[in-house]
């Protein structure tokens, strides 16, 4: 919120300095400057000020521009830390994205392992009471493959 209000803030007296680029307010008088011409109600009055009063116009607009240039490298800066912001949260979201993935590629792996060591556990068991025919033993030894295949899988994702 604060950098909003800054930012309009920033806009409204760019604007206002644009609007007013080339007058100068000297002795309660505003006057215009035009390259080397110094107008008063739009009729040059540059050879009735003193060379003093001249020099000392030209100096304040020489000041007003500076000012006017510092604001715009201020809004320039402050644009570009914006934008390095930006790009350094989506870096974030990036890396977080890409933990969230591993995790799950973590979990996925894990959950194959169990679901493999828990089956090859069922053929052992079965395997070892002999109730296991020659055609249920090749069914449980294409299982355990797929599952091996599955665990070999998720390794290869982490």
């Amino acid at each position: 919120m604060k950098n909003t209000k800054f930012i309009l803030l920033l806009i409204i007296f760019f604007f206002a300095a644009v609007v007013n680029a080339q007058k100068v307010e000297h002795e309660g008088k505003e006057y215009k400057v035009k390259g080397s011409k110094i107008l008063l109600n739009d009729e040059d009055v540059t050879a009735q000020l003193t060379g003093e009063q001249q020099k000392e116009i030209k100096r304040k607009l020489k000041e007003k521009l500076d000012k006017e240039e510092k604001i715009k490298k201020a809004e320039k800066a402050q644009k570009k830390s914006e934008k390095k912001q930006k790009a350094a949260e989506k870096q974030q979201k990036k890396a977080e994205k890409e933990v969230k993935k591993h995790a799950k590629a973590q979990d996925n792996f894990s959950d194959a392992k169990k679901k493999y060591d828990k089956e090859f556990k069922k053929y052992q068991k079965l395997k070892s009471k002999g109730k296991l025919s020659p055609e249920d033993e090749v069914k449980w030894l294409k299982k355990l493959e797929g599952l091996q295949k599955k665990i070999d899988k998720t390794e290869r994702k982490l």
